[in-house]
């Protein structure tokens, strides 16, 4: 049975600031996530934007991440 990573609560989560260290074309500097690892669940891990934290979170397993290229979570 799969776990409804979008039913776990969100808070108290530490995000941590992952960077690509690339620059965007308009010069605002890099491309930032923040990571966070999802409480009461092994290996899960919500992601939003660095520059708007408040438009929300995408939720991840850790084997998701791995495969989409995320080697250092």
């Amino acid at each position: 049975m799969s776990v409804d990573l979008y039913a776990r609560e969100l808070s108290p989560m530490d995000f941590r600031r992952m960077c690509g260290g690339n620059n965007n074309e308009d010069g605002e500097g890099e491309s930032c996530l923040e990571i966070a690892s999802l409480t009461g669940v092994d290996d899960a891990f919500a992601l939003r934007d660095s520059k708007n934290p408040d438009a929300g979170t995408l939720r991840f397993t850790g084997s998701e991440l791995r495969a989409a290229g995320m080697t250092t979570i």
